[in-house]
């Protein structure tokens, strides 16, 4: 008879028995093989028995890894792998000798090797980089894509420090402190130098990050420096110097004082699929932020917010989600606020949230399961619910609290739920024994402010109802002359919501009068290419490919995609898949191929 594992864990995404065993450290050692595409090396976990010996099996995630050899504390041992199961791997089995005591430790190394099929990393040549010089890797591991690095417990209820060794012939950077002793730079001969990190905050599985390649690195702030390749070192040190300091500043009079000792930035190539991510000590992000006006740099104010909701304080699976995504984006909002010293800047990038939250809805179907704010992902991929669900309903249920409490008030409870969850993981329920424990049920009166975009409303009655619009109102330059692009941006949600599209003169006209066909901010061309569209503009399908061939962002290239299929030009949005598809990383392929492609 098969052991029975005791204990269900309360993260139905993984398949290790973490209720039995928890890591506490690893150490992950790789030779990054650039000609081979693929790592090579071992992982080291240090693992903590939390049951009375009840169990001699370890089970840990795995997903297309090589495993070549397995000992536990420095003995050969029995191990297999069991049957796939999807989406969430095969499960590495390791038999102990004897059952664990509570609370003792055990050691257990794994050598390993990345395949070809591993969806956590992105593997750039050097004709896809922007110097055509030199090779690229970078990691993403979130939600579950960790366990295709190494066999891990790839959940976020697990949380361990990490230590890295990593060789490579191009600069490393890691999800961890650097040691004084890495090279300064690259060999001039191209052999392999060996990069060390530390991460000594305890950090759950998918937030393991590495990128290696052709690096520049310049100061942003007295604590942070941005990392890109050196072609594109000024204009990022530019966009970035001016805010990081001040993001930092404004979160730590929120919450309290920042904990990971450096806050830097990595400025990835334009295939990178996500507007950041979080990866501790190195926020990866997209270059699509780096707009050369300084306004797309709220993702430095989100991705920051993570060194405390996210990273400091996880969700324990990914069915609440919002914890970590919603406290973020109210988070982000805040700081918003307070650097720029006014609330308008929380209540249009609100704005553009609501907007993004309706999308994410209709998307799905107002009943859908993906659209609740605590979900349930049991068989399911967590990549599948990703959307800007968790990020908006999210913001809005705290944005809620905050209103009916005041937010004096609710301030007072911010830097103590992120003090009572420091160094650890909860759900839902945990969250509202939180909150529900630091107030009295007492409800406060707030009043709501209802923002119209007037001039979204001045074209709307302009081309539906001519007789009603206002009779001086002719579109000119000067109705957007000093604009902010989050401004232009919620101006043209505001468009995409009409009841019916524009005409496509007006649309054509609408980007000629105010110059959003020349605006350099995806934020903002995007939306004016959706707009575009909607209104059935066939020749826009030119400019939509291109930018689809520039930016690998899934926020800009899903909606794109799916504005060529509604507008009818389905070969021409699988032809530009076709010949893009390789540029986008493999979560980004995979999306626009189960939600677009395979329809007509």
């Amino acid at each position: 008879m098969a052991e029975t594992i005791i204990n269900t864990p309360r993260d139905p995404n993984t398949l290790s028995n973490y209720n039995n065993f928890r890591t506490t450290h690893t150490s992950a050692k790789f030779d990054i093989v650039f000609n081979e595409q693929k790592l090579v090396g071992s992982v080291t976990h240090t693992l903590k028995s939390i049951t009375k010996g009840e169990t001699k099996e370890l089970l840990l995630d795995c997903s297309h890894v090589l495993v070549k050899d397995v000992s536990v504390e420095g003995g050969k041992v029995k191990w297999e792998l069991l049957p796939r199961l999807e989406p969430y791997g095969t499960a590495l089995k390791i038999k102990l000798d004897k059952p664990i005591d509570l609370d003792a430790s055990i050691k257990v190394a794994i050598d390993v090797e990345t395949t070809a099929a591993c969806t956590a990393l992105q593997w750039l040549t050097p004709a896809q980089t922007s110097n055509k010089k030199h090779p690229y890797m970078f990691s993403q591991c979130q939600a579950i894509h960790a366990r295709s690095i190494f066999p891990c417990q790839d959940t976020p209820d697990v949380k361990a420090t990490f230590d890295f060794t990593i060789k490579s012939p191009l600069s490393v950077i890691a999800s961890g402190l650097a040691a004084s002793s890495n090279p300064t730079k690259p060999s001039a001969t191209g052999a392999s130098e060996v990069y060390k990190f530390e991460q000594k905050v305890p950090i759950p599985s998918y937030l393991f990050a590495l990128a290696s390649g052709d690096l520049g690195f310049a100061p942003i702030g007295p604590i942070s420096t941005v990392a890109t390749g050196p072609d594109e070192l000024e204009e990022c040190k530019h966009e970035l110097d001016a805010d990081t300091e001040k993001f930092i500043k404004a979160a730590e009079a929120i919450v309290y004082p920042y904990a990971w000792g450096e806050y830097n930035v990595l400025v990835l190539p334009p295939s990178f699929p996500y507007g950041g991510m979080e990866n501790p000590i190195y926020t990866f992000a997209t270059p699509t932020i780096i707009s050369g006006d300084r306004q797309n740099v709220d993702v430095i104010a989100h991705e920051l917010s993570h060194s405390w909701s996210g990273n400091l304080v996880s969700n324990a699976s990914w069915e609440h989600f919002w914890l970590n995504e919603g406290w973020t984006t109210y988070l982000e909002r805040r700081i918003q606020a307070s650097v720029h010293g006014s609330n308008d800047w929380r209540d249009f990038s609100a704005i553009i949230g609501w907007k993004a939250l309706t999308d994410s809805i209709a998307q799905f179907g107002d009943t859908h399961e993906f659209t609740k704010l605590v979900q349930n992902l049991k068989g399911k991929d967590p990549d599948d619910a990703f959307s800007s669900i968790p990020y908006e309903k999210g913001f809005v249920f705290l944005y809620y609290l905050e209103t009916i409490l005041t937010q004096p008030v609710f301030d007072k409870f911010i830097p103590h739920y992120f003090t009572v969850w420091k160094g650890r993981s909860l759900d839902s329920y945990d969250f509202k024994a939180t909150l529900l424990d630091f107030f009295k049920p007492t409800a406060y009166p707030a009043e709501h402010k209802l923002l119209t975009d007037t001039l979204a409303e001045q074209w709307r009655k302009f081309i539906d109802t001519p007789e009603g619009a206002d009779p001086n109102f002719g579109p000119v330059w000067t109705d957007v002359d000093g604009w902010s692009a989050n401004q232009l941006v919620v101006f043209l949600e505001a468009i995409l919501n009409f009841a019916k599209p524009l005409p496509p003169p007006h649309a054509n006209y609408m980007g000629m009068i105010y110059k959003l066909n020349e605006s350099k901010n995806v934020e903002v061309l995007s939306r004016y290419y959706q707009v575009e569209m909607k209104a059935g503009d066939w020749n826009v399908h030119v400019a939509v490919t291109d930018l689809l061939g520039r930016v690998g962002r899934m926020k800009f290239v899903r909606p794109l995609y799916r504005g060529l299929m509604s507008m009818g030009a389905v070969e021409i949005a699988r032809e530009c898949f076709e010949k893009n598809k390789d540029f986008y990383h493999p979560i980004c392929r995979q999306m626009i191929v189960r939600e677009i492609m395979g329809k007509q």
